[in-house]
């Protein structure tokens, strides 16, 4: 079985693709921890990010393993795990970047594939995951957020990491971002192929259980998910 799960930035998509792994008992691949693990590579080589064929460079000849299980994706760059390092501001503003590159991404979805290959059965969250890295996928989902509540989740997360941000910065990081990342997952949403669920208001049991209801799976108490219990999300 093959889920993806698309939408912008602080959307729920890391954690909610998580957990739903988790209850399954199948891989979780995080992609945009990949784009994020070649953007540090770019930033400890001191790289100019507006240096396309350096970056391009960068992309080819960083050493990047990911480990995937039901609960986590760790990434290593040469050889070092850089998990934690890759979430702070910095690294986030040079993804944005990284991600501009058509060439940086047909690197890294071939990456995807071939580990896709490797997992049989794995929740692939991203941005394009649904429309061009895994467009036979049995089930796509879109979550979408308002922006500030986008950038309140993120800005806990980084103080929960020990990093402190404006919020204002944080929102126009998100901002920048999906400007580039939008055109990714908005096929998708055109075409009528993903349940696009809003998160804005939702918990993640809500978001979650909306998620098994359509995979026709139990829910996360046991039992089997029915209509009446679920709410409209806001």
């Amino acid at each position: 079985m093959i889920v993806t799960i698309d939408g912008p930035a602080g959307s729920g998509k890391s954690t909610v693709a998580r957990k739903l792994a988790a209850h399954l008992q199948i891989a979780y691949l995080d992609t945009g921890a990949m784009y994020r693990a070649v953007a540090y590579a770019v930033l400890q080589r001191g790289i100019d990010l507006s240096n396309t064929e350096a970056l391009l460079e960068a992309a080819r000849t960083a050493r990047l393993e990911v480990d995937c299980g039901p609960t986590h994706t760790r990434v290593r760059i040469e050889g070092r795990d850089v998990s934690e390092a890759i979430r702070t501001l910095a690294v986030s503003a040079a993804t944005s970047h990284v991600a501009r590159h058509e060439e940086i991404r047909s690197l890294l979805v071939e990456h995807q594939r071939r580990l896709g290959d490797q997992l049989g059965s794995f929740i692939s969250e991203g941005r394009d995951q649904g429309t061009v890295v895994f467009p036979r996928a049995d089930s796509k989902f879109v979550l979408q957020a308002s922006l500030a509540k986008r950038a309140e989740r993120r800005r806990q997360e980084m103080i929960a990491d020990g990093e402190e941000a404006a919020i204002e910065a944080v929102m126009q990081n998100l901002s920048d971002r999906d400007e580039v990342d939008s055109k990714q997952w908005e096929p998708l949403l055109q075409s009528g192929q993903a349940v696009v669920i809003d998160t804005t208001h939702a918990s993640i049991h809500e978001v979650l259980e909306q998620m098994l209801r359509h995979l026709g799976r139990e829910n996360l108490d046991g039992g089997t998910v029915s209509p009446d219990r679920m709410r409209p999300n806001g």
